[in-house]
């Protein structure tokens, strides 16, 4: 599947998760913000940014590459809260507050703020499509008996 670029837009999200047969809400822990809290043209709570920008100072080596909660109120429990955050211009990626920015997918992330057991069932049918991308089968690819030794 690769990984989705951070500062990808809404457009070019729906297409990367579509490709997966998956919608742009399908998709979650800890990321560096990557140019979120140094970009004033984006959509960004101040306090939310004046605290970003404290843990990971521009002018620090590799400030912006420290690892930040996607879920700022519960980070340790799997909950919708995240898109709460989404809601409140605090979304720690590009690629996170673009699901909640005026286009299309607000209603879904109002839906899931508004509506915990709708997230939930949402994503345990999404965990299934993923865990059904690009599977290997007979001779295509290896089994590790140890996962962290390389192929």
């Amino acid at each position: 599947m690769g990984q989705p670029d951070p500062n990808l837009n809404i457009t070019i999200g729906k297409k990367f998760f579509g490709s997966h047969y998956l919608r742009p809400l399908e998709t979650f822990g800890q990321a560096p913000p990557l140019g979120r809290i140094y970009n004033s043209s984006l959509n960004i709570d101040a306090a939310f940014n004046s605290s970003l920008s404290e843990r990971c100072p521009q002018t620090a080596p590799n400030g912006d590459s420290n690892l930040q909660p996607l879920d700022l109120m519960t980070p340790n429990r799997f909950d919708n809260n995240y898109f709460r955050n989404l809601v409140s211009s605090r979304g720690l990626l590009i690629s996170d507050q673009v699901l909640f920015n005026g286009d299309s997918t607000d209603s879904i992330v109002t839906e899931y703020v508004n509506n915990p057991s709708t997230f939930d069932s949402d994503f345990a049918a999404a965990m299934i499509k993923m865990g059904e991308i690009d599977v290997l089968t007979g001779d295509n690819g290896i089994i590790r008996t140890r996962c962290t030794a390389a192929s």
